[in-house]
């Protein structure tokens, strides 16, 4: 009698305990497993890690993965071993010993996952080996680190791009969550992937809150935002590592369970804040940006910015740790303009002046986020190229909308600015034009015989200023980075100069924004028991530790969520709950079912 193999879909639901595929997964998976090439781009949470842990348990060999931080590498390990999955890591971390018992099991065909940092894969040691074992596939987690285009360029990702042509039948996926056009662009061609299938599943992440509150008080206001959130875990971001010993202290001293983590610290004593808080043993890190790309605790409540991030990359980011398991969560930033100097001043300190003028490209697209006074995900989303038609409901401004003023002619005087001074100039220069500037430049140009010439003088700098971000967020201008950040007409500025619509621009708000005191936990869709909820708890965090795993790695937040609202009874209903499969359900099964039927 034959048997066949499992499909990815039975893989996903009896290994991996989900009942579906997520958009584009499936389609990337089977793509894989033909042997083609693929980039994805997916937001935190998405549902990267799939779209290459399936299609290596279908492929003959081990699927290579590179991932940047070695703390990265030990939790999916952990949760793909608890899954009972053959994977392992090969890196620094391991005593002599433990190195040579990987690279055996990796030699044997025991392994279906290998995750390496990318030097160590690109070693001519390591290049060897690979000759000498069937590959699967490569993997290359967080890809933007390839471009010096994004937010976290890493030197040695730089040889990656020889992967293609050392290994041209091997297929090749790149992930990243955190990469606009320009970013793109870059990871394909230093990878060699120009022609592979682009897989893009949005940037949205409608769980997340995002509210940008006035710089006043920050200490009081960090605790205000803390109050009644004592039993969340958090991650609270500074800028310097000074301001992060400050605030954990003060933290501590209030009473919370909090830590402060940078890279200034041991190695050991960073080590034991991560476990701790990854253990839910620690509810608030504070750190510098040094933690979280290595961080898949799916139940971080809340980020909250103590300072603004030099890059709306990096925020993005550093928000997506939050309710990765899909559940209400909250991005707190506070902005204050001093904070824009202590971040230009970093940026300063480089001594490669493209890489400068980049960075303060960006920070400027970071400032006009914090600035805007219309739908935060809207402009969030339109920094990355994704229009979307409706106000999200769930931001500051939509929650407390400012009041609005037509700004139409204003907006038309500024896009026929922006045409008259050919296309080829930024927006210090646009606004001096408006404003009728005598400046040398202007005169040298012979600007100041143009028809748009001075026709703004009666409105101040910020204005125009908070107009042109308004009209590129909006889609009506294109930014060109690549091109020292010069204005461009797009397609949708037509109507607004023809006088065929309307422009409205919220006012500047005199006082500072407040989070909405409503709990954002009402926004979930499952009525479920809290008191059975903190048993199952309790019950996870005592088999985790038990195991010396994450309490993540046995159960997430959702999977509890959904046995204290089903209560379920058998071995089959348990099956059905998100998050459970079989080997988990082998494993803590009777566990969670005592528990249910006790209660």
């Amino acid at each position: 009698m034959s048997t066949t193999s499992p499909t990815p879909l039975e893989n996903l639901r009896n290994i991996f305990g989900y009942s579906e595929f997520r958009q584009h997964q499936e389609e990337i998976i089977s793509g894989l497993i033909r042997g083609e090439d693929a980039f994805v781009l997916m937001p935190t949470g998405g549902g990267k890690s799939l779209c290459y842990q399936i299609p290596a348990l279908h492929r003959p060999g081990v699927g290579i993965v590179v991932s940047p931080l070695i703390s990265l590498m030990k939790d999916q390990v952990d949760a793909l071993q608890a899954n009972g999955v053959r994977a392992d890591f090969y890196n620094s971390s391991l005593k002599a010993g433990e190195a040579r018992e990987v690279l055996r099991r990796f030699h044997q065909g025991e392994l279906d996952l290998l995750y390496v940092a990318p030097e160590r894969l690109m070693s001519n040691d390591f290049l060897e080996r690979l000759t000498e074992v069937p590959v699967a596939l490569f993997a290359i987690d967080e890809a933007h680190c390839v471009s010096q285009w994004g937010h976290d360029f890493r030197p040695e990702y730089m040889q990656l791009g020889r992967l293609r042509g050392l290994f041209p039948n091997i297929p090749l996926i790149a992930l990243t969550a955190t990469a606009e056009g320009q970013t793109k662009a870059d990871i394909l061609a230093r990878l060699n992937l120009q022609q592979s299938k682009c897989y893009i599943a949005g940037f949205d992440r409608p769980n997340i809150r995002y509210t940008v509150m006035d710089k006043q008080k920050p200490k009081v206001q960090l605790q205000t935002f803390l109050e009644g959130r004592h039993e969340e875990s958090g991650i609270v971001y500074c800028l310097s590592r000074k301001r992060v010993e400050q605030v954990a202290a003060q933290l501590t001293s209030a009473g919370l369970s909090a830590a402060a983590y940078h890279a200034g610290l041991h190695p050991e004593e960073r080590k034991q804040v991560q476990d701790d808080f990854l253990k839910d043993n620690l509810q608030v890190v504070v750190a510098t940006v040094a933690f979280g790309m290595g961080i898949d605790k799916p139940n971080v409540r809340f980020v909250f910015h103590y300072d603004l991030p030099k890059n709306i990359e990096s925020y993005y980011q550093e928000t997506g740790r939050a309710g990765r398991d899909g559940l209400p969560s909250e991005a707190v930033l506070l902005f204050g303009y001093g904070d824009i100097m202590v971040a230009r001043g970093l940026i300063e300190l480089s001594r490669n002046m493209e890489q400068k003028r980049i960075e303060i490209h960006k920070l400027n697209a970071m400032v006009a986020f914090a600035e805007a006074r219309s739908c935060r995900r809207q402009v969030l989303l339109g920094y990355f190229g994704e229009k979307q038609h409706e106000p999200c409901g769930n931001c500051d401004i939509c929650l407390d909308p400012p009041e609005l003023n037509d700004v139409t002619e204003e907006a038309r005087k500024a896009l026929s600015c922006v045409y008259r001074v050919g296309q080829r100039f930024g927006m210090g220069h646009v606004i001096d034009v408006l404003r009728g500037s005598r400046s040398e430049r202007i005169l040298s140009l012979q600007h100041d015989r143009l028809s748009t010439y001075g026709i703004g003088k009666d409105q101040p700098k910020d204005f125009w200023s908070s107009l042109l971000h308004h009209l590129v967020h909006h889609g009506y201008l294109f930014q060109d980075v690549a091109n020292f950040s010069v204005l461009k007409l797009t397609e949708a500025s037509r109507p607004l100069l023809r006088g065929e619509q309307q422009l409205t621009m919220a006012k500047p708000r005199a006082k500072a924004v407040t989070t909405k005191k409503k709990n954002p936990r009402n926004m979930a869709d499952l009525a479920y028991n809290k008191e059975l909820f903190e048993k199952l708890r309790s019950l996870r965090k005592e088999l985790a530790d038990a195991a010396r795993v994450p309490p993540f790695v046995v159960f997430g937040d959702k999977t509890l969520i959904e046995m204290a609202a089903y209560l379920p009874r058998t071995n089959a209903a348990l099956l059905n709950i998100h998050g459970v499969g079989e080997r988990k359900l082998e494993s803590y099964g009777p566990a969670f079912l005592k528990v249910l039927a006790e209660f």
